[in-house]
């Protein structure tokens, strides 16, 4: 194998003419087809489509890791050394040494049963050669580079026991163990919070900018690569359909498929989008929640239980006509909230009371006659539905259980017209879910939930794991149906730029506790709680401009555990502005304005 020579101009990457195919029982299926691209010294390309697009495939293909069935033609070439055709012991000299690569799930890539400073050693044993002592000091080293709290107790920790913000950080750490020219980094922030989706940008923007390091960043929002991106490629179906500086691309794309990414993703520093006005607020709110708890027994230990308190004094109403985004970090309680006010999980204490009827103490046959007026569409489309019914029956089961004297020809209308509300066509009836893409499974939820026509409609993350145009799509589905049927949305989501295109009011929470409650229209414009302002920075703004100083102001750490939250206000261990006092009382909720509350000790000040 030719060794590696880079001089100051040649690509440390170059892909020409690669192409990517698959064999599947429906015959040869091709994922790439043709792209060339090349990737600078110290600089940063971002790859940019949405799934399907064979972003990963093709640097899968050049780093020798792709399924069995799959094969790849064309160029690769690392420096001087060819990629394509290698053994994978001629490939082991370059991939892990010189190029690292940090995968989109890190659950699925670390080893289960291996403790985490091991694997991140490992490759120093096998690469660099130094005694497992030496390599697990320079692991401890890495763990504290990639800003991992508590590194001394991860190293003996398991992937099981950190959160996907750290898991992340470890294989990021595994990825820069031999300190490689080339980092390739594949959707590694998708299934993150935004506040930590921040600091992982944040921290390969400074590895850039510190090491000089070549990247390569695969992603499906264009909103990631500003800021970080020198140039951009943006891929559909295996092609390349527009590639060039990142700043001319963001600000003046050429192509109109970049053009309908960039219009797709939600912009939190754009006006707010005129929402259509909630029914009377005179009328009684149809759902009340007042002063919900939630708690969860924990083992600690071989004998010991704690307490998980999940939900803390939650109080909310939500209005008639009206959406409330309840919005915050994983953890934070946000989907234990909307499950408790729907009685999918009982309430430790509180109140929920529907339509002037308190629900918490009601058997399941008396809740039964309600459950047609509340809906939930929940976070993964594909695990929510029935994999053994086709679309048509999904759809007529709610009919069937709760409008049992509907004829069958009479349901089967009721079916078709409900799919075309959600904007499917009727070929889809006899298909299963595993059959449907992401986006189609979630308009099949949306409509499973709405064929009863509900006074309630709870989303729990319905976006989250979807293609920015597709969020688009079940966003702007949600609106329609809202101003169309008059329905009440409780929308879950850590996204605040999704919430700020639906809702009308915002509920902030943070281990469980109400940081902010406000209108839509005064929170995006002068959010009070510092928590809140720190949501509102982590997301991501397409403009390579703005970007790097949001890079600079994201929130340090993750939300501690909920088993043992700080004391006082629970957020104080990761705000700027926390005082003594904030350490020992807990801050009220208080009144802001007529149709505002918050949360902390300092709001007027700040």
């Amino acid at each position: 194998m030719p060794a590696l020579v880079h001089t100051s101009d040649a690509p440390v990457l170059r892909l020409e003419n690669l192409h990517v195919d698959f064999d599947t029982s429906r015959g040869r299926v091709a994922a790439v087809r043709g792209i060339s691209l090349s990737v600078k010294p110290g600089e940063c390309l971002g790859v940019v489509g949405e799934s399907g697009a064979g972003k990963s495939q093709a640097f899968l293909a050049a780093m020798g890791l792709l399924a069995p069935n799959g094969t790849a033609s064309g160029r690769a070439t690392f420096g001087t050394t060819e990629l394509i055709g290698r053994t994978p012991a001629e490939l082991d000299r370059v991939r892990g040494l010189k190029v690292g690569m940090v995968f989109q799930d890190p659950m699925t890539s670390l080893t289960p049963h291996i403790h985490v400073g091991d694997q991140i050693a490992e490759p120093l044993v096998m690469h660099v050669g130094v005694t497992w002592r030496e390599a697990r000091l320079r692991a401890l080293a890495l763990l504290r580079r990639t800003r991992v709290t508590d590194p001394e107790r991860r190293m003996k920790q398991y992937p099981h026991e950190l959160s996907g913000g750290m898991r992340q950080r470890v294989m990021l750490a595994i990825a820069l163990a031999c300190e490689p020219t080339l980092l390739i980094a594949d959707e590694p922030t998708t299934a993150l919070d935004v506040t930590v989706q921040a600091q992982i940008l944040a921290l390969l923007a400074d590895l850039k900018r510190e090491r000089a390091m070549s990247m390569v960043l695969i992603t499906h929002d264009l909103g990631v690569v500003a800021g970080l991106a020198n140039e951009v490629a943006v891929m559909r179906e295996g092609q390349i359909v527009e590639q060039g500086e990142a700043g001319a691309i963001l600000k003046s794309p050429r192509h109109p498929y970049t053009r309908q990414l960039i219009e797709a993703m939600p912009r939190i520093d754009a006006p707010a989008a005129e929402i259509a006005p909630a029914a009377d607020t005179a009328q009684a709110p149809p759902l009340s929640v007042s002063d919900l708890s939630v708690n969860f027994g924990v083992r600690k230990g071989l004998v010991s239980r704690a307490k998980l308190r999940a939900v803390d004094g939650v109080s909310f109403e939500l209005r008639s006509g009206e959406a409330l985004g309840i919005v915050g970090e994983s953890g934070c309680g946000k989907s234990t909230l909307a499950r408790a006010a729907l009685r999918l999980i009982r309430a430790t204490s509180g109140r929920v009371v529907w339509m002037g009827r308190s629900i918490e103490r009601l058997s399941a046959h008396e809740l039964r006659p309600m459950r047609r007026e509340l809906q939930i569409v929940f976070q993964d489309p594909l695990a929510s539905l029935e994999p053994r019914m086709t679309v048509a029956q999904i759809l007529a089961e709610p009919l069937r259980i709760h409008q049992r004297k509907l004829t069958a020809a009479a349901r089967d209308a009721e079916v078709l017209e409900m799919l075309r509300h959600v904007g499917l066509t009727p070929d889809l009836l006899e298909r299963y879910p595993h059959e449907l893409s992401g986006g189609q499974c979630q308009r099949v939820g949306i409509a499973r939930a709405m064929v009863l026509k509900p006074r309630v409609l709870v989303c729990d993350e319905p976006v989250s794991a979807l293609d920015v145009s597709v969020q688009k799509q079940v966003v702007d589905l949600l609106i329609a149906l809202k101003r169309e049927t008059g329905m009440s949305i409780l929308f879950v989501s850590h996204n605040l730029a999704v919430v700020k295109q639906l809702c009308e009011r915002v509920l902030v929470l943070y281990l469980g506790r109400v940081m902010e409650l406000a209108p839509s229209a005064e929170l995006f414009v002068r959010p009070l709680h510092p928590y809140t302002r720190e949501l509102l920075s982590a997301v991501p703004v397409a403009d390579p401009e703005v970007q790097p100083a949001r890079f600079a102001r994201s929130v340090a750490g993750e939300p501690p555990s909920p088993l043992d939250p700080p004391s006082g206000c629970v957020f104080r261990t990761r705000c700027p502005h926390a005082i003594e006092r904030c350490r020992d009382q807990v801050p009220p909720l208080e009144q802001a304005g007529d149709h505002r509350q918050v949360a902390c000790h300092r709001w007027r000040e700040l």
